[in-house]
């Protein structure tokens, strides 16, 4: 499991030039399972996304995908984690 999160780097001009490339972005990631959550963060300084993958460098290869990244409105800061102690509804992402 993977968290990935935007801080923006540009004016919200700029992300909002963009945002609906992104959101496509999302989509298609959401689509392969790849995403799990993802949201906006508040105060709107930068978004979080919430991933599953095989390696750092996958998820490394999807971020490029992303227009923000294209674009350089946002860095990125990739952690990667083992859950441990889930909520039910997410059991099936713990490891042991």
């Amino acid at each position: 499991m993977f968290v990935i999160s935007l801080h923006y780097i540009k004016d919200l001009s700029q992300v909002d030039r963009f945002i609906a490339e992104h959101r496509q972005f999302l989509q298609r990631h959401f689509a392969t399972g790849r995403f799990l959550m993802s949201g906006r963060k508040e105060p709107r300084t930068g978004g979080v996304i919430i991933a599953r993958g095989d390696s750092l460098a996958e998820i490394e290869a999807i971020v490029r995908e992303d227009p923000f990244h294209r674009e350089q409105i946002a860095r990125y800061e990739i952690t990667r984690f083992a859950p441990t102690m889930t909520a039910a509804a997410f059991d099936e992402f713990k490891t042991s």
